[in-house]
């Protein structure tokens, strides 16, 4: 790899610079690259450039994010499935979790709400709940791993979204499935990702009707990634080999961020 050589500014602290650009970095990731002895040095041998200033440092760190991705998803296996639990596993209550209250969460008329689908498809037609309903439903318990460090297991139940995506006539050859909520909320998933059994559209929490806590009246439910890649309250897919980033993508989290 190329290695540009340059100087540091005069008069800059090293140690503030680079703990300055890991806050861009998601809470644990942060704390483990701080803990693990963050140096300038670190991020020299990572990217194979110095660090002169503070966006220097940020535009490594968003290089060495970059080559998480590529690694993780990499060795993703698209065989191989998340851990599944019993009945009596399940957290009760399940947590809300969300960057709002429960009182600010989305307020959705199942009866108005219909999934836009767009993007490489067949079919662009958009889906009602009832329509949904009325598809093959799987179901799983399956454990949520929230990036803040927190877990919960929860029974999901609903579509399993490579059936919808061979349904619609989707180029599983793309590279992304991108989702849009009724929050403003976005978030991308890589197509052997979005083609993974476990990975589904769900529709009901514990044998009832999605609560609106949880996503109603659909939610994305991905057991092979950390909690924020399954995202609530979903009124659009697009199926796209552009990468469109997401709500905590465009923060500086990890885009695969595969378990």
């Amino acid at each position: 790899m190329l290695r540009i050589k340059s100087l540091l500014i005069p008069g800059v602290d090293k140690t503030l610079l680079v703990k300055d650009a890991a806050r861009l970095m998601p809470d644990l990731t942060r704390r483990r690259f701080l803990s693990g002895g963050a140096s300038l040095g670190a991020l020299t041998l990572l990217t194979g450039c110095d660090v002169i200033d503070g966006a220097s440092a940020e535009n490594l760190l968003a290089k060495v994010s970059k080559f998480n991705d590529a690694v993780q998803a990499a060795i993703f296996d698209p065989n191989t499935l998340a851990p599944t639990y019993s009945e009596k596993d399940i957290t009760r209550p399940f947590p809300f979790n969300a960057y709002y209250s429960l009182d600010e969460a989305p307020e959705i008329d199942g009866k108005d709400w219909a999934l836009e689908v767009s993007g490489l498809v067949d079919s662009k037609k958009s889906w009602t709940l009832a329509e949904l309903t009325q598809l093959p439903e799987v179901g799983q318990i399956t454990r949520h791993i929230c990036v803040e460090g927190w877990s919960a297991i929860g029974s999901w139940s609903g579509v399993r979204l490579s059936d919808f995506l061979k349904l619609v006539g989707a180029d599983t050859n793309a590279k992304y499935v991108w989702f849009r909520c009724a929050d403003d909320y976005t978030s991308p998933i890589d197509m052997p990702t979005a083609l993974h059994p476990q990975t589904q559209m769900t529709l009901k929490y514990d044998g009832q009707i999605l609560p609106r806590a949880y996503g109603y009246p659909m939610k994305i439910r991905i057991p092979t990634k950390l909690g924020f890649k399954n995202p609530k309250y979903v009124v659009a897919m697009e199926v796209t080999n552009d990468y469109k980033g997401g709500y905590w993508e465009d923060q500086g989290y990890n885009s695969f961020s595969g378990l």
